[in-house]
């Protein structure tokens, strides 16, 4: 993943957003060859000189101050999320990046075993699942093969109809998973990642082509179990002490719900299953 392409890219895409009238310019029709605003037209507004932001947005600007990069995104209008990747990008950590391989403490395997109402896994690089508990295997269907979240969402057919909001959770995926690259630029794993789902899901194409990120907190999902039928969870994402890039997931539903009685269902029928001492197979 090229850290400039990336930043001018991510740039253009935020620039083509906003329109001029936004910020009191005059369009003239037929005149305008970019959608959005100008180089020139941002620079302006964020108080900066148009060489300058010409620099920034190709990447030849490391030392770019904090308060640019402020004025900036206020021009675009940033999110908080973009405004942490726009200065990830601009202001990027040297830091050379070993292939290591991950690993889930005992503790954290014992919390998510004894979680027995609570569907709950770990994410780590990549939105690979490392680890979860029986209840969220029998209602995700994680498995050895099966368990990393963007290839399953975009190469499963099963999850359109296991989604039925599809498109916005493809879309949520890739988000993370760009707002992720900007972290690690130097990974190759997700490099190979991203070129397997660009080659075989034009979605996956359209959706990184945004350059769209969102970081994983809360929310909401309906999904549709194929044996329970309908649930509507709530999810939590909480990141892991003393491990920044491993997120615990967990799924709840609303007390008294259809949802409550399909997840206790489902949970009836994992209960024999379950083997606390079963850990899921390292990823590299």
């Amino acid at each position: 993943m090229d850290r400039r392409a990336e930043l001018s890219e991510f740039l253009k895409s935020r620039r083509a957003r906003v329109r001029p009238e936004e910020l009191g310019i005059k369009v003239y029709s037929g005149r305008r060859r970019v959608p959005g605003l100008r180089r020139e037209e941002l620079a302006q507004a964020a108080g900066v000189s148009a060489d300058y932001y010409v620099r920034l947005e190709q990447g030849r600007t490391d030392n770019v101050s904090q308060e640019i990069l402020d004025a900036v995104a206020d021009v675009l209008k940033l999110t908080g999320d973009e405004r942490k990747h726009l200065a990830v990008l601009a202001k990027p950590v040297r830091r050379k990046r070993r292939r290591t391989t991950q690993r889930v403490r005992p503790g954290v395997q014992r919390l998510l075993d004894s979680m027995t109402d609570v569907p709950a896994f770990v994410l780590g690089y990549r939105m690979d699942v490392l680890a979860w508990n029986e209840l969220a295997g029998a209602l995700n269907g994680f498995d050895d093969k099966r368990r990393n979240v963007p290839r399953m969402v975009f190469l499963d057919p099963a999850l359109r109809d296991f989604y039925p909001d599809w498109e916005e959770v493809a879309a949520e995926a890739v988000d993370y998973l760009r707002l992720y690259a900007g972290r690690h630029p130097d990974d190759p794993e997700l490099a190979e990642l991203v070129g397997e789902l660009s080659i075989h899901s034009p979605e996956f194409r359209e959706y990184w082509a945004r350059h769209d990120v969102k970081d994983k907190t809360f929310g909401a999902k309906l999904l549709q179990h194929p044996v329970v039928g309908e649930i509507a969870v709530s999810y939590e994402t909480l990141q892991l002490p003393g491990d920044p890039d491993q997120l615990l997931v967990t799924y709840t539903v609303e007390p008294g719900s259809p949802s409550e009685q399909a997840l206790r269902l489902l949970a009836s029928w994992t209960a024999p299953e379950r083997d606390p001492r079963r850990v899921a197979p390292e990823i590299p």
